[in-house]
């Protein structure tokens, strides 16, 4: 199976939040479980490298569950039980990419995987150890830093509404650096003017994370992709 991000004129991906983050703890085999159990058709994961190189799932460090799932337990799962369903695998730090590889050929993944992160060194190395497997260039990155002192920016609603102005005419440059096949946005940055311009250069539209049926509706209408939710059931509206 491949995975098709595009939607063309069919209906939006529903993609579960770090499984189902708002049913079950976030990135454990009971929120993919209950993600899956609400008929998602893709599902996000964080991944982490632990100290000794294997690859379990959490957000950070700091979060992580007491026995963190494995990435490889998750795979086996969902290649077994969950044939139909894609992945969104969202990266978190680098140096973690063959291992990742590896895990996807293994269970026979590839082809419906999607690794997601704005680090640009990561997508490129993807890029070169699997060119079957799509990639999504996340947007914005979770901390921004400006100056040749690397200074800390929050971003605050000021902030966030300069972006999405300017975001429709950064798209091309954002994406020519990494090549990727999707675009991973703020929902708060998405305007029709992005999905239009990201559709031009053959980009899917995924939007995290959404949980307000309202802004999925108006998401839906401007033409995304893909929305990220921690609440499932939220497409069932």
């Amino acid at each position: 199976m491949t995975i098709s991000l595009l939607r063309g004129d069919g209906p939006l991906l529903r993609i579960g939040h770090r499984g189902a983050a708002a049913l079950a703890p976030a990135n454990t085999l009971a929120a993919v479980e209950a993600a899956l159990a609400l008929g998602v058709d893709m599902v996000e994961l964080d991944v982490l490298a632990n100290p000794a190189r294997s690859l379990i799932l959490g957000h950070s460090h700091r979060e992580l569950e007491e026995e963190p799932a494995t990435l490889e337990d998750v795979f086996a799962f969902m290649s077994e039980q969950s044939p139909e369903t894609g992945l969104l695998v969202d990266v978190k730090g680098g140096g973690l990419e063959r291992e990742l590889v590896e895990a996807l050929r293994r269970h026979d993944l590839v082809g419906r995987a999607v690794a997601a992160t704005n680090n640009l060194a990561t997508l490129q190395a993807l890029r070169r150890l699997e060119p079957g497997l799509a990639r999504s260039r996340t947007y914005p990155p979770g901390r921004l830093y400006v100056g040749r002192r690397r200074t800390f920016v929050p971003i605050v609603s000021p902030l966030r509404l300069g972006m999405r102005l300017v975001l429709p005419s950064r798209i091309a440059a954002i994406a020519a650096e990494a090549e990727p096949s999707a675009m991973t946005l703020d929902h708060r940055l998405i305007t029709r003017t992005a999905v239009e311009r990201c559709h031009a250069l053959g980009l899917a539209v995924l939007a995290w994370t959404v949980n307000d049926p309202t802004r999925l509706r108006k998401l839906d209408l401007l033409g995304v992709d893909g929305v990220i939710t921690d609440d499932p059931r939220m497409f069932e509206g």
